[in-house]
């Protein structure tokens, strides 16, 4: 976590990961509703983002990136999460024409 959230550290994490897991499960079980879970899941994935930016400015090792170089080419694949939100979400999806 960045030095300037100002939660503790591990608190964050296991809050995020309940977060998340629960908008998985909201976007599995309330079909109807996955337009608005889609953007809510796509608004999570944006609100960690400075967390994984944190993570490389700072040098960090966690869940995975401990290099600088894996902590970087993750920033790059950060938008793919986002956009598979907002596609099974429906909001990237076209419309057939009539």
């Amino acid at each position: 976590m960045p030095d300037w959230f100002p939660l503790p550290d591990d608190f964050t994490v296991l809050a995020s990961g309940a977060v998340e897991i629960g908008l998985g499960a909201a976007f599995v079980a309330l079909p109807r509703k996955q337009r608005l879970v889609g953007a809510l899941l796509a608004a999570f994935f944006v609100a960690i983002f400075p967390g994984n930016i944190a993570q490389y400015v700072e040098g960090t090792d966690a869940f995975g990136p401990d290099t600088d170089r894996a902590r970087l080419v993750r920033l790059f694949f950060q938008p793919v999460p986002v956009l598979w939100a907002l596609f099974g979400g429906g909001w990237l999806r076209r419309t057939p024409r009539d």
